[in-house]
């Protein structure tokens, strides 16, 4: 755990909007000089709680693509099966992300592919791969409200 500072969240809210900051942009905004400001960078680096850098992509410039959310169900739950299961996602280039989950469900996915039609054909295709996929329920997005935010640094520090 890393105790954090008023200082320290306006840094990680400034690079959750932008990774690309300049280190002397990043200190201007954040009320430090520069020596200072890198000093705090590297030790929320050091600490783990900056993990790696990321560009965000509009896929529409691209052209047409469907996102959806999978919750997914195996057909068994022994640690051998759900190592299978997560080893598949990992290898899976549409499953942008793969979230174990508690509740009815064991698997929350998100796929994105080029239209429905491949989406279907991926979802086929593990079945058939006999990866423990007993069955899945698709969640179609309409409409990107939010997405990859900063999380609610001032919350969660007060969970130490």
């Amino acid at each position: 755990m890393i105790a954090l500072d008023d200082r320290d969240i306006a840094i990680l809210v400034a690079l959750a909007e932008d990774g690309r900051i300049t280190k002397s942009a990043l200190a201007d905004r954040v009320g430090l000089s520069a020596t200072p400001c890198w000093n705090r960078l590297q030790r929320l680096e050091k600490a783990g709680l900056i993990r790696s850098y990321h560009a965000r992509f509009d896929l529409k410039v691209l052209g047409p693509h469907v996102v959806v959310f999978v919750a997914a169900e195996l057909h068994s739950h022994t640690a051998d099966s759900f190592r299978t299961f997560e080893d598949a996602m990992r290898k899976t280039p549409e499953v942008t992300a793969c979230w174990a989950i508690g509740g009815g469900h064991d698997f929350l996915l998100q796929v994105t592919t080029r239209d429905i039609d491949a989406y279907q054909r991926l979802m086929d295709q593990m079945l058939d791969d006999r990866i423990g996929l007993a069955r899945y329920f698709s969640y179609i997005v309409t409409k990107a409200v939010k997405s990859a935010g900063a999380p609610p640094f001032d919350l969660l520090r007060g969970a130490n």
